[in-house]
């Protein structure tokens, strides 16, 4: 079986229905081991236009996020779509026009931390304990599709790495680990100007 599918619930009765009814057939037809085609199922949200309805070219309410991306980028329009609401659970959220604007901001307060590096720098006890926490935040809540929950988890690691005027090349690079899947392009950047070699996509998770 699938180990997990994720759709809308306009797929409990078209694709979801016909996969289940065509493998408990093959089923019972000594065809395939398992009555189930779907270990687990994640029914997503829907993420609707700025004024609260679902998006239609006939309303004028469609958001093309190449607009996005060519304004700000396409990190700060990533970050954002992770942020606005829970991937795995049923719900709608409306596009907030100045939501990609405050993730592209929140981009350029990591993207100055690098300033903040020090190679001589000891690894703090309590940046390491915010790291810590963070890892274990965003590895649980990743694995469960919660990634609005893991960027909240960034934002606040981001505030202890502000509250320092220094910080270790060690934590920071653990902070860029943590930050690639979510803003891939900055992380790799940055990766780069830290000297890093290789990409931080292949560095294993700290």
């Amino acid at each position: 079986p699938v180990a997990r599918y994720s759709g809308g619930s306009e797929h409990t009765t078209m694709h979801l229905l016909y996969a289940r009814f065509f493998t408990k057939a093959l089923y019972d037809l000594a065809l395939v081991p398992v009555d189930e085609p779907f270990v687990e199922r994640f029914n997503r949200g829907l993420i609707l236009g700025p004024d609260g309805a679902k998006m239609s070219k006939s309303k004028g309410n469609v958001i093309n996020p190449d607009d996005f991306v060519e304004k700000f980028g396409s990190d700060a329009v990533r970050i954002y779509l992770a942020f606005i609401g829970p991937y795995n659970e049923p719900g709608s959220y409306p596009w907030n026009l100045d939501g990609v604007t405050s993730m592209r901001k929140f981009l350029d307060r990591i993207d100055r931390l690098i300033e903040r590096v020090d190679a001589d720098a000891p690894v703090d006890a309590g940046l390491s304990v915010a790291l810590a926490r963070a890892n274990r935040k965003l590895a649980q809540d990743g694995d469960r599709f919660k990634f609005n929950t893991g960027v909240a988890a960034l934002m606040i690691l981001v505030n202890e790495f502000e509250d320092r005027t220094s910080v270790s090349r060690e934590s920071f690079r653990d902070l860029l680990i943590y930050l690639a899947p979510f803003a891939p392009h900055l992380a790799e950047h940055l990766w780069e100007k830290l000297g890093e070699e290789g990409s931080v996509h292949s560095a294993a998770w700290p």
